[in-house]
């Protein structure tokens, strides 16, 4: 969504009629380059129409056309000006390939631009500094503001709007009934109670109100903006997203309606969920065929050795969505036991001999690397728990939920920053969730990859918590 702007009516004469003029120069100073005369080609009035006119549109679209305040920057206003000219050039000279005209070379269109660049470039510069020097100089300021609230957006547009444009937007004061960050201490004019006796007060000196408080304080919105109108000011309402909801939001645009995204989760869009399938099965895919031919034979035989009964162990558990998968595992207890859903514990009976090693260094986990190619599980992320640990932490931990939003991981965050193990300590469970979410709120791809070495360090070493 466009930045609010201030202009004028006639820079939208101003802008466009320079550009076209300059460009013109640009034309007749070519031509005599080329050839000694201000034209180039029997076609020159054509070609300059259709460049003069591709620029108009483009430069509408892609430059601030209309921009001669400060809200953005230099660098910005350069920054537009030239991508715009990239994508007209590209243009123009595709079609001047494609369609050649008699007596219009491709060199001769190269030349308008090497001067018409600079001149455009310099035209919006130079009506960018005089404008500036007419507001310093001239011209009253146009944004004298308050601000109502001391809200985290309410800061941030005070902070954007006295470094981008100092001349044309003053802080006349804050109203605020809180606390207010160290930087606006000096504008507190009183309580929020106090803003309309402020400008009613000081109606020369005031052109703005920004309202910065949370949305769902209806009637003092209605109020201001009544007021505002009574005494021809500008009521502009600063969204503060925050203190409407009490957390953290987002916001994205689909085209120029906002849309509100309570929770930051990088995993919600789809490019990232194909970049995280595409490393997941690439990785599944190596260990499974450099890793598995090698290594489970032997823990095969290990476990077959120890004590009676299968190789692998499988098990229902809660994925995504709570939709139930078959979670396969190397045997680590002895069979007949019946305790499927008992959380393993220190010292545990049912445990054999080769299984507490494979806990320990995790090797347990190897054929999950068969869920990943499924599609059933992440090589990271949160851990499956049990179904009966499901229907008991969703009752106990109110966020527990949301940490089946994505798909279940062999590894995950919690595990390697030291939550893994019994459950039953005091709070174990909720770091547990703590860290899960963390890991949503900031999935990237070089997190899954610290997350894999942390992995592969821990699995060396061997897990104290593992049993």
């Amino acid at each position: 969504m466009e930045r609010y702007v201030h202009y004028s009516d006639s820079t939208r004469l101003i802008i466009p009629a320079l550009d076209v003029l300059l460009l013109f120069g640009a034309f007749r100073v070519a031509g005599w380059l080329d050839s000694g005369s201000w034209y180039f080609g029997g076609y020159a009035p054509f070609v300059f129409a259709i460049f003069a006119l591709l620029w108009w549109t483009l430069s509408r679209q892609y430059a601030n056309l209309y921009r001669l305040d400060r809200l953005i920057s230099y660098a910005e206003k350069l920054g537009y000006v030239l991508r715009t000219f990239g994508l007209h050039a590209l243009l123009v000279l595709g079609v001047a390939w494609a369609l050649p005209l008699p007596g219009v070379a491709a060199a001769d269109v190269l030349l308008v631009y090497l001067l018409g660049v600079p001149a455009v470039v310099a035209g919006r510069f130079g009506l960018a500094f005089g404008y500036r020097a007419f507001r310093r100089h001239v011209a009253r300021p146009q944004g004298r503001f308050v601000l109502v609230g001391a809200s985290s957006s309410g800061l941030e547009l005070y902070r954007f709007l006295m470094a981008h444009d100092t001349v044309g937007d003053l802080c006349q004061g804050v109203f605020a009934d809180g606390p207010l960050p160290a930087e606006l201490r000096p504008l507190w004019r009183g309580p929020v109670a106090a803003v309309q006796a402020y400008c009613a007060g000081h109606g020369t000196e005031v052109d703005e109100i920004y309202y910065a408080l949370p949305l769902d304080r209806r009637h003092l919105i209605e109020e201001l903006s009544v007021f505002a109108a009574d005494h021809f000011l500008a009521f502009r309402i600063v969204p503060d997203y925050c203190g409407t909801v009490r957390q953290q939001v987002e916001v994205h645009f689909y085209d120029h309606l906002p849309i509100l995204t309570v929770r930051h989760e990088p995993l919600g869009f789809r490019a990232n969920q194909l970049l995280k399938r595409g490393f997941d099965i690439v990785f599944a895919g190596t260990v499974v065929g450099l890793v598995f031919p090698v290594l489970l034979p032997v823990l095969a035989l290990l476990i077959k050795l120890d004590s009676p009964g299968p190789v692998f162990f499988k098990q229902l558990r809660p994925g995504k969505r709570n939709l139930l998968f078959p979670c396969y595992k190397l045997r680590t207890m002895r069979v007949g036991h019946r305790q499927t859903e008992l959380q393993a514990s220190r010292a545990d009976p049912r445990i054999t001999r080769v299984g507490a090693y494979l806990r320990k260094y995790n090797l347990d986990e190897l054929p999950q690397f068969f869920n990943v190619l499924l599609g059933h599980m992440s090589v990271v992320g949160p851990r499956p728990n049990m179904v009966s640990q499901l229907e008991e932490y969703s009752q106990r931990i109110r966020c527990y939920q949301l940490r089946h939003a994505v798909t279940p991981g062999i590894t995950g965050y919690a595990q390697v920053n030291g939550w893994r193990g019994e459950t039953r300590a005091p709070n174990a469970m909720e770091k547990r969730v703590e860290y899960d979410l963390k890991y949503l709120e900031n999935w990237s791809l070089g997190l899954d990859l610290q997350i894999i070495g942390q992995t592969v360090r821990n699995m060396v070493r061997g897990e104290e918590n593992a049993f």
